[in-house]
Protein backbone atom coordinates (compact mmCIF):
# COMPACT_ATOMS: atom_id res chain seq x y z
CA UNK A 1 0.00 0.00 0.00
CA UNK A 2 1.63 3.23 -1.19
CA UNK A 3 1.26 6.23 1.10
CA UNK A 4 0.52 9.73 -0.13
CA UNK A 5 1.99 12.07 2.44
CA UNK A 6 4.34 15.03 2.25
CA UNK A 7 7.01 16.35 4.55
CA UNK A 8 5.24 19.70 4.51
CA UNK A 9 2.26 18.29 6.44
CA UNK A 10 1.09 20.05 9.56
CA UNK A 11 3.67 19.31 12.27
CA UNK A 12 1.42 20.53 15.09
CA UNK A 13 -0.52 17.24 14.90
CA UNK A 14 2.57 15.14 15.60
CA UNK A 15 3.34 13.88 19.10
CA UNK A 16 7.14 14.01 18.80
CA UNK A 17 9.88 15.50 16.65
CA UNK A 18 13.53 14.81 15.96
CA UNK A 19 14.60 16.76 19.05
CA UNK A 20 12.59 14.39 21.28
CA UNK A 21 14.34 11.37 19.80
CA UNK A 22 17.75 12.98 20.17
CA UNK A 23 16.96 13.80 23.81
CA UNK A 24 15.84 10.21 24.36
CA UNK A 25 19.13 8.96 23.00
CA UNK A 26 21.01 11.04 25.55
CA UNK A 27 18.90 9.57 28.35
CA UNK A 28 19.38 6.02 27.12
CA UNK A 29 23.13 6.33 26.56
CA UNK A 30 24.98 3.75 28.65
CA UNK A 31 21.80 1.88 29.58
CA UNK A 32 20.77 0.39 26.22
CA UNK A 33 22.89 -1.87 24.02
CA UNK A 34 24.06 -0.21 20.79
CA UNK A 35 22.96 -3.20 18.75
CA UNK A 36 25.04 -4.23 15.72
CA UNK A 37 23.86 -3.75 12.15
CA UNK A 38 26.01 -6.04 9.99
CA UNK A 39 25.76 -6.49 6.25
CA UNK A 40 24.39 -9.90 5.29
CA UNK A 41 26.03 -11.38 2.22
CA UNK A 42 23.60 -14.30 2.16
CA UNK A 43 20.43 -12.20 2.39
CA UNK A 44 21.81 -9.71 -0.09
CA UNK A 45 22.23 -12.54 -2.58
CA UNK A 46 18.75 -13.92 -1.88
CA UNK A 47 16.96 -10.57 -2.26
CA UNK A 48 19.01 -8.75 -4.89
CA UNK A 49 19.71 -5.88 -2.48
CA UNK A 50 22.45 -4.98 -0.06
CA UNK A 51 20.84 -6.03 3.22
CA UNK A 52 21.86 -4.88 6.69
CA UNK A 53 20.29 -6.47 9.79
CA UNK A 54 19.69 -4.27 12.83
CA UNK A 55 19.79 -6.90 15.59
CA UNK A 56 17.52 -5.61 18.36
CA UNK A 57 16.96 -9.22 19.40
CA UNK A 58 20.31 -8.86 21.19
CA UNK A 59 19.01 -6.36 23.74
CA UNK A 60 19.06 -7.46 27.39
CA UNK A 61 15.36 -8.35 27.37
CA UNK A 62 15.45 -9.71 23.83
CA UNK A 63 13.69 -6.88 22.01
CA UNK A 64 13.61 -3.17 21.18
CA UNK A 65 10.80 -2.55 23.69
CA UNK A 66 13.11 -1.63 26.53
CA UNK A 67 14.20 1.54 24.72
CA UNK A 68 10.76 3.11 24.92
CA UNK A 69 10.11 1.77 28.40
CA UNK A 70 13.33 3.23 29.77
CA UNK A 71 12.83 6.61 28.12
CA UNK A 72 9.38 6.86 29.71
CA UNK A 73 10.75 5.83 33.10
CA UNK A 74 13.43 8.53 33.00
CA UNK A 75 10.70 11.17 32.64
CA UNK A 76 8.83 10.20 35.81
CA UNK A 77 8.66 12.80 38.54
CA UNK A 78 10.01 11.87 41.95
CA UNK A 79 6.47 11.39 43.25
CA UNK A 80 5.48 9.21 40.29
CA UNK A 81 8.57 7.06 40.71
CA UNK A 82 7.84 6.62 44.40
CA UNK A 83 4.29 5.38 43.70
CA UNK A 84 5.34 3.02 40.92
CA UNK A 85 4.31 2.13 37.38
CA UNK A 86 1.94 -0.29 35.71
CA UNK A 87 1.68 -1.78 32.23
CA UNK A 88 -0.46 -4.30 30.39
CA UNK A 89 1.45 -6.72 28.20
CA UNK A 90 1.85 -10.41 27.47
CA UNK A 91 5.30 -10.09 26.00
CA UNK A 92 8.30 -7.89 25.34
CA UNK A 93 6.96 -4.61 26.74
CA UNK A 94 6.34 -6.36 30.06
CA UNK A 95 9.95 -7.44 30.33
CA UNK A 96 11.30 -4.06 29.25
CA UNK A 97 9.27 -2.21 31.89
CA UNK A 98 10.11 -4.79 34.56
CA UNK A 99 13.84 -4.82 33.90
CA UNK A 100 14.43 -1.08 33.81
CA UNK A 101 11.99 -0.31 36.63
CA UNK A 102 13.85 -2.70 38.90
CA UNK A 103 17.20 -1.25 37.81
CA UNK A 104 15.97 2.21 38.84
CA UNK A 105 14.41 1.04 42.10
CA UNK A 106 10.85 1.64 40.91
CA UNK A 107 7.98 -0.69 41.75
CA UNK A 108 6.31 -2.17 38.66
CA UNK A 109 3.09 -4.09 38.16
CA UNK A 110 2.45 -5.93 34.91
CA UNK A 111 -1.07 -7.13 34.10
CA UNK A 112 -1.02 -10.14 31.79
CA UNK A 113 -3.89 -12.20 30.33
CA UNK A 114 -4.59 -15.41 32.25
CA UNK A 115 -3.55 -17.54 29.27
CA UNK A 116 -0.08 -15.96 29.00
CA UNK A 117 2.54 -18.73 28.66
CA UNK A 118 4.24 -19.50 31.95
CA UNK A 119 7.67 -18.86 30.45
CA UNK A 120 6.72 -15.22 29.78
CA UNK A 121 5.20 -14.81 33.23
CA UNK A 122 8.34 -16.23 34.82
CA UNK A 123 10.62 -14.00 32.73
CA UNK A 124 8.71 -10.89 33.76
CA UNK A 125 8.83 -11.90 37.42
CA UNK A 126 12.53 -12.67 37.12
CA UNK A 127 13.12 -9.06 36.05
CA UNK A 128 11.46 -7.91 39.27
CA UNK A 129 7.85 -7.05 38.39
CA UNK A 130 4.71 -7.96 40.30
CA UNK A 131 2.58 -9.93 37.83
CA UNK A 132 -1.21 -9.82 37.92
CA UNK A 133 -2.96 -12.41 35.75
CA UNK A 134 -6.32 -11.06 34.61
CA UNK A 135 -8.67 -11.40 31.66
CA UNK A 136 -8.99 -13.59 28.62
CA UNK A 137 -7.12 -11.22 26.29
CA UNK A 138 -5.03 -8.06 26.12
CA UNK A 139 -8.04 -5.73 26.10
CA UNK A 140 -9.32 -7.13 29.39
CA UNK A 141 -5.84 -7.03 30.91
CA UNK A 142 -5.45 -3.41 29.80
CA UNK A 143 -8.78 -2.48 31.38
CA UNK A 144 -7.61 -4.00 34.65
CA UNK A 145 -4.34 -2.07 34.42
CA UNK A 146 -6.32 1.16 34.08
CA UNK A 147 -8.39 0.23 37.13
CA UNK A 148 -5.30 -0.51 39.22
CA UNK A 149 -3.64 2.69 38.00
CA UNK A 150 -6.55 4.76 39.23
CA UNK A 151 -6.92 2.80 42.45
CA UNK A 152 -3.24 2.92 43.47
CA UNK A 153 -2.09 6.17 41.85
CA UNK A 154 0.35 4.43 39.53
CA UNK A 155 1.71 5.73 36.23
CA UNK A 156 0.69 3.75 33.16
CA UNK A 157 3.41 2.99 30.63
CA UNK A 158 1.66 2.17 27.38
CA UNK A 159 3.28 -0.33 25.04
CA UNK A 160 3.21 2.00 22.02
CA UNK A 161 0.70 4.86 22.19
CA UNK A 162 2.86 7.21 24.25
CA UNK A 163 5.12 10.01 22.93
CA UNK A 164 8.02 9.16 25.26
CA UNK A 165 7.85 5.47 24.40
CA UNK A 166 7.80 6.29 20.68
CA UNK A 167 10.76 8.65 21.05
CA UNK A 168 12.72 5.89 22.77
CA UNK A 169 12.06 3.50 19.92
CA UNK A 170 13.11 6.21 17.48
CA UNK A 171 16.68 6.04 18.76
CA UNK A 172 17.07 2.93 16.59
CA UNK A 173 16.74 5.18 13.55
CA UNK A 174 19.55 7.46 14.72
CA UNK A 175 21.83 4.46 15.23
CA UNK A 176 21.05 3.00 11.81
CA UNK A 177 21.82 6.30 10.08
CA UNK A 178 25.28 6.12 11.68
CA UNK A 179 25.76 2.43 10.93
CA UNK A 180 24.53 2.56 7.30
CA UNK A 181 25.38 6.04 5.95
CA UNK A 182 24.62 4.81 2.42
CA UNK A 183 21.14 3.52 3.40
CA UNK A 184 18.47 4.01 0.72
CA UNK A 185 15.55 2.15 2.33
CA UNK A 186 14.52 0.78 5.70
CA UNK A 187 11.97 -1.97 6.42
CA UNK A 188 10.28 -1.98 9.83
CA UNK A 189 7.63 -4.19 11.49
CA UNK A 190 4.37 -2.49 12.51
CA UNK A 191 2.14 -3.37 15.43
CA UNK A 192 0.58 -0.40 17.17
CA UNK A 193 2.93 2.00 15.41
CA UNK A 194 5.27 3.13 18.17
CA UNK A 195 8.36 1.52 16.66
CA UNK A 196 7.90 2.66 13.08
CA UNK A 197 6.55 6.05 14.13
CA UNK A 198 9.69 6.89 16.09
CA UNK A 199 12.17 5.43 13.61
CA UNK A 200 10.45 6.97 10.58
CA UNK A 201 10.50 10.40 12.23
CA UNK A 202 14.24 10.15 12.91
CA UNK A 203 14.99 8.88 9.41
CA UNK A 204 12.83 11.28 7.42
CA UNK A 205 13.80 14.39 9.38
CA UNK A 206 17.48 13.68 8.78
CA UNK A 207 17.37 11.86 5.43
CA UNK A 208 14.05 12.44 3.63
CA UNK A 209 15.39 10.58 0.58
CA UNK A 210 15.33 7.23 2.40
CA UNK A 211 12.25 5.09 1.74
CA UNK A 212 10.48 3.91 4.89
CA UNK A 213 8.48 0.72 4.47
CA UNK A 214 6.30 -0.83 7.16
CA UNK A 215 5.32 -4.49 7.39
CA UNK A 216 2.28 -5.99 9.12
CA UNK A 217 0.95 -9.50 9.42
CA UNK A 218 -1.91 -9.97 6.97
CA UNK A 219 -4.01 -11.35 9.82
CA UNK A 220 -3.94 -8.08 11.77
CA UNK A 221 -3.30 -5.18 9.36
CA UNK A 222 -4.55 -2.53 11.78
CA UNK A 223 -2.26 0.30 10.65
CA UNK A 224 -2.93 -0.38 6.98
CA UNK A 225 -6.65 -0.30 7.78
CA UNK A 226 -6.19 2.99 9.64
CA UNK A 227 -4.45 4.58 6.66
CA UNK A 228 -7.21 3.42 4.31
CA UNK A 229 -9.92 4.62 6.68
CA UNK A 230 -8.29 7.93 7.55
CA UNK A 231 -7.88 7.07 11.23
CA UNK A 232 -7.59 4.13 13.66
CA UNK A 233 -10.30 1.47 13.48
CA UNK A 234 -10.62 -1.82 15.34
CA UNK A 235 -9.91 -4.87 13.18
CA UNK A 236 -11.26 -8.39 13.66
CA UNK A 237 -9.51 -10.56 16.26
CA UNK A 238 -7.03 -13.09 14.90
CA UNK A 239 -4.10 -15.21 16.02
CA UNK A 240 -0.66 -14.94 14.48
CA UNK A 241 2.85 -16.23 15.06
CA UNK A 242 3.89 -12.56 15.01
CA UNK A 243 2.31 -12.01 18.42
CA UNK A 244 4.62 -9.09 19.17
CA UNK A 245 2.79 -7.00 16.55
CA UNK A 246 -0.68 -8.50 17.07
CA UNK A 247 -2.49 -5.20 17.62
CA UNK A 248 -6.13 -4.83 16.59
CA UNK A 249 -6.20 -1.03 16.62
CA UNK A 250 -3.48 1.43 15.62
CA UNK A 251 -2.54 4.01 18.22
CA UNK A 252 -4.16 7.44 18.28
CA UNK A 253 -0.73 8.96 18.99
CA UNK A 254 1.20 6.82 16.54
CA UNK A 255 -1.18 6.93 13.57
CA UNK A 256 -0.42 10.55 12.54
CA UNK A 257 3.31 9.77 12.68
CA UNK A 258 2.92 6.81 10.35
CA UNK A 259 0.63 8.72 7.99
CA UNK A 260 3.17 11.53 7.88
CA UNK A 261 6.49 9.70 7.54
CA UNK A 262 5.95 6.19 6.14
CA UNK A 263 6.13 5.68 2.37
CA UNK A 264 4.52 2.26 2.05
CA UNK A 265 2.88 -0.50 4.11
CA UNK A 266 2.88 -4.14 2.99
CA UNK A 267 1.56 -7.32 4.62
CA UNK A 268 2.99 -10.82 4.92
CA UNK A 269 1.32 -14.19 5.46
CA UNK A 270 1.98 -16.63 8.30
CA UNK A 271 3.95 -19.10 6.18
CA UNK A 272 6.08 -16.25 4.83
CA UNK A 273 6.94 -15.17 8.38
CA UNK A 274 7.76 -18.75 9.34
CA UNK A 275 10.04 -19.09 6.32
CA UNK A 276 11.87 -15.88 7.28
CA UNK A 277 12.40 -17.15 10.83
CA UNK A 278 13.96 -20.30 9.41
CA UNK A 279 16.19 -18.36 7.00
CA UNK A 280 17.47 -16.16 9.82
CA UNK A 281 18.10 -19.15 12.06
CA UNK A 282 19.72 -21.42 9.50
CA UNK A 283 21.54 -18.97 7.24
CA UNK A 284 22.31 -16.08 9.61
CA UNK A 285 22.49 -17.99 12.93
CA UNK A 286 20.07 -15.39 14.31
CA UNK A 287 17.02 -16.25 16.41
CA UNK A 288 14.02 -14.02 15.66
CA UNK A 289 10.47 -14.16 16.94
CA UNK A 290 7.57 -13.87 14.51
CA UNK A 291 7.38 -10.08 14.71
CA UNK A 292 11.16 -9.87 14.38
CA UNK A 293 11.12 -11.74 11.07
CA UNK A 294 8.29 -9.84 9.33
CA UNK A 295 10.55 -7.21 7.76
CA UNK A 296 12.79 -9.84 6.22
CA UNK A 297 9.73 -11.82 5.10
CA UNK A 298 8.62 -8.82 3.04
CA UNK A 299 12.00 -8.70 1.29
CA UNK A 300 12.22 -12.43 0.66
CA UNK A 301 8.74 -12.41 -0.86
CA UNK A 302 9.47 -9.25 -2.90
CA UNK A 303 6.51 -7.39 -1.43
CA UNK A 304 8.11 -4.09 -2.36
CA UNK A 305 10.44 -2.93 -5.14
CA UNK A 306 13.90 -2.31 -3.70
CA UNK A 307 16.19 -4.07 -6.19
CA UNK A 308 19.80 -3.01 -5.77
CA UNK A 309 19.10 -0.74 -2.80
CA UNK A 310 21.12 -0.52 0.39
CA UNK A 311 18.36 -1.67 2.74
CA UNK A 312 18.22 -1.71 6.52
CA UNK A 313 16.07 -4.51 7.96
CA UNK A 314 14.98 -4.41 11.58
CA UNK A 315 15.02 -7.68 13.53
CA UNK A 316 13.01 -6.24 16.39
CA UNK A 317 12.96 -9.17 18.80
CA UNK A 318 13.99 -12.75 19.50
CA UNK A 319 11.69 -13.94 22.27
CA UNK A 320 10.02 -17.00 20.78
CA UNK A 321 8.48 -19.99 22.51
CA UNK A 322 10.59 -23.08 21.85
CA UNK A 323 7.58 -25.27 21.06
CA UNK A 324 6.43 -22.75 18.45
CA UNK A 325 9.97 -22.59 17.08
CA UNK A 326 10.01 -26.38 16.72
CA UNK A 327 6.77 -26.28 14.71
CA UNK A 328 8.09 -23.46 12.54
CA UNK A 329 11.29 -25.37 11.81
CA UNK A 330 9.34 -28.50 10.87
CA UNK A 331 6.95 -26.57 8.61
CA UNK A 332 9.86 -24.74 7.02
CA UNK A 333 11.62 -28.00 6.25
CA UNK A 334 8.46 -29.32 4.61
CA UNK A 335 8.09 -26.21 2.44
CA UNK A 336 11.76 -26.37 1.51
CA UNK A 337 11.48 -29.98 0.38
CA UNK A 338 13.63 -31.35 3.17
CA UNK A 339 10.94 -33.19 5.11
CA UNK A 340 8.13 -35.30 3.65
CA UNK A 341 5.46 -37.57 5.09
CA UNK A 342 3.89 -40.30 2.92
CA UNK A 343 1.10 -42.80 3.51
CA UNK A 344 2.09 -45.90 1.55
CA UNK A 345 -0.05 -49.00 0.87
CA UNK A 346 1.67 -52.39 0.99
CA UNK A 347 0.90 -56.06 1.53
CA UNK A 348 0.77 -57.15 5.17
CA UNK A 349 3.37 -59.90 4.83
CA UNK A 350 6.87 -60.62 6.15
CA UNK A 351 9.55 -58.67 4.31
CA UNK A 352 7.19 -56.06 2.79
CA UNK A 353 8.51 -53.29 5.00
CA UNK A 354 12.12 -54.35 4.38
CA UNK A 355 11.59 -54.09 0.62
CA UNK A 356 10.06 -50.63 0.99
CA UNK A 357 12.81 -49.29 3.24
CA UNK A 358 15.46 -50.71 0.90
CA UNK A 359 13.93 -48.71 -1.95
CA UNK A 360 13.83 -45.56 0.19
CA UNK A 361 17.45 -46.06 1.27
CA UNK A 362 18.55 -46.44 -2.33
CA UNK A 363 17.37 -42.87 -2.91
CA UNK A 364 19.30 -41.61 0.14
CA UNK A 365 16.20 -40.50 2.05
CA UNK A 366 16.44 -40.81 5.84
CA UNK A 367 13.44 -42.27 7.69
CA UNK A 368 12.78 -40.40 10.94
CA UNK A 369 9.35 -41.76 11.92
CA UNK A 370 6.96 -44.57 10.98
CA UNK A 371 3.43 -45.61 12.00
CA UNK A 372 1.57 -48.76 10.92
CA UNK A 373 -2.17 -48.58 10.24
CA UNK A 374 -3.90 -51.97 10.01
CA UNK A 375 -7.34 -51.20 11.43
CA UNK A 376 -7.96 -47.70 10.07
CA UNK A 377 -8.23 -45.68 6.85
CA UNK A 378 -10.40 -48.34 5.10
CA UNK A 379 -7.51 -50.77 4.62
CA UNK A 380 -8.44 -54.16 3.11
CA UNK A 381 -7.72 -57.32 5.07
CA UNK A 382 -4.31 -58.56 4.05
CA UNK A 383 -3.12 -55.04 3.32
CA UNK A 384 -1.77 -52.30 5.52
CA UNK A 385 -0.66 -48.70 5.26
CA UNK A 386 2.35 -47.10 6.81
CA UNK A 387 2.94 -43.41 7.43
CA UNK A 388 6.62 -42.62 6.90
CA UNK A 389 8.32 -39.30 7.64
CA UNK A 390 11.61 -38.80 5.80
CA UNK A 391 14.39 -36.24 5.63
CA UNK A 392 15.43 -35.34 2.10
CA UNK A 393 17.88 -32.98 0.43
CA UNK A 394 15.31 -31.09 -1.62
CA UNK A 395 12.36 -31.22 -3.99
CA UNK A 396 14.25 -33.03 -6.78
CA UNK A 397 15.10 -35.90 -4.46
CA UNK A 398 11.44 -36.09 -3.42
CA UNK A 399 10.30 -36.17 -7.04
CA UNK A 400 12.76 -38.96 -7.83
CA UNK A 401 11.61 -40.98 -4.81
CA UNK A 402 7.91 -40.60 -5.66
CA UNK A 403 8.59 -41.69 -9.23
CA UNK A 404 10.47 -44.77 -7.98
CA UNK A 405 7.63 -45.73 -5.62
CA UNK A 406 5.11 -45.45 -8.45
CA UNK A 407 7.34 -47.50 -10.76
CA UNK A 408 7.48 -50.30 -8.18
CA UNK A 409 3.69 -50.29 -7.81
CA UNK A 410 3.43 -48.63 -4.40
CA UNK A 411 0.25 -46.61 -3.99
CA UNK A 412 1.07 -43.56 -1.91
CA UNK A 413 -0.44 -40.31 -0.67
CA UNK A 414 1.47 -37.25 0.43
CA UNK A 415 0.38 -36.08 3.89
CA UNK A 416 0.43 -32.29 4.14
Amino acid sequence: MKMSTSLEANRTELAIGLQDIQAARTRLDGHIYYSPCPRSEILSELTGQTVYLKLENLQMTGSFKERGALNRLTLLTGDEAARGVIAASAGNHAQGVAYHSTARGIRSIIVMPVATPLVKVAATQRFGAEVVLFGANYDEAYAEAIRLRDEQGLTLIHAFDDPAVMAGQGTIGLEMLEQIPQMEAIVIPIGGGGLIGGIACAIKEMRPDIRVIGVQTARLPSMEAAIRHGGPITTHPATTIADGIAVRRAGAVTYPMVARYVDEIVTVEEDEIAAAILVLLEREKTLAEGAGATALAALLQQKTTLKGAHTGVLVCGGNIDVTLLARIIERGLVQDGRLIRLRIHLLDKPGALAELTKLIASHRANIVDTMYNRAYYGVNLGDTTIDITMETRGRQQIDDLLAALAAEGYKHTRIQ
